[in-house]
């Protein structure tokens, strides 16, 4: 039987692999990546030879076919991300929802567990994480508005993904809907820049307001 084996991968800092990801990759078949030039980069540091190809949120059902073809070849392929864990916020998803549904009594869909900004974020914000919700990259107009509200409403931590071309109007939202609310901003994490803020959302504003370099880099939120 085939197996498509979900390897998570470093967010930032390439140590962070693990040992098994580092031996499963070196044994696959083939290396699907959301971009093969990123990955390239963890593959030469581990000295992994092995071919990859890429599969991404815009990719043409060809390439699905193709994939499934190499599947009932009997090929292993490994699912990485350009960082962290595949399916994660993440075109992945799409790809093991369609193999469950068209090819689960010939493909082993194995998760290999790794790194995730996700969790990442919460074990170090110093916030709530008995409780919480995962948003996800939030959605750029329609839907977004109905979406603070619900945050300003939660009981629980809400933790989602914005860029750095957001996180300002980002921050004005959650000053307008929760103004009281304690939020951590965590910046660049496991990188050479990491940083966690916490702080109210004005002051938040405030601060990268006034420090236009710390508006760069991936962000995770987190509202208490």
């Amino acid at each position: 039987m085939a197996k498509l084996y979900i390897v998570a991968t470093p967010i930032g800092n390439l140590g962070d692999i693990t040992l098994r990801a580092v031996e499963t990759l070196k044994n696959v078949d083939l290396i699907l990546c959301e971009d093969t030039r990123e990955t390239k980069k963890i593959l030469n540091k581990y000295n992994i030879n092995k071919p990859t190809m890429s599969y991404h949120a815009q990719s043409k059902l060809a390439k699905v076919d193709k994939i499934f073809e190499l599947l009932r070849e009997g090929k292993d392929l490994a699912l990485v991300s350009d960082a962290g864990t595949p399916g994660i916020s993440d075109p992945g998803a799409m790809l093991v929802s369609q193999i469950k549904n068209n090819l689960r009594y010939s493909v082993d869909v194995i998760p290999i567990p790794g790194p995730t900004a996700l969790i990442a974020a919460l074990s170090a914000s110093g916030l709530p994480t008995h409780e919480f919700t995962f948003l996800g990259f939030l959605p750029h107009k329609k839907g977004r508005e109905t979406l603070f509200k619900e945050i300003a409403e939660s009981k629980r931590t809400m933790v989602f993904y914005e860029s750095p071309h957001r996180i300002l109007k980002t921050l004005e939202s959650l000053t307008k809907f929760c103004p009281h609310k304690k939020v951590c901003i965590a910046r660049e994490i496991t990188k050479i820049y990491e940083e966690f803020k916490i702080d109210t959302p004005a002051e938040l504003l405030k601060y990268l307001t006034q420090n236009p370099v710390k508006q760069k880099g991936e962000f995770t939120v987190l509202v208490a």
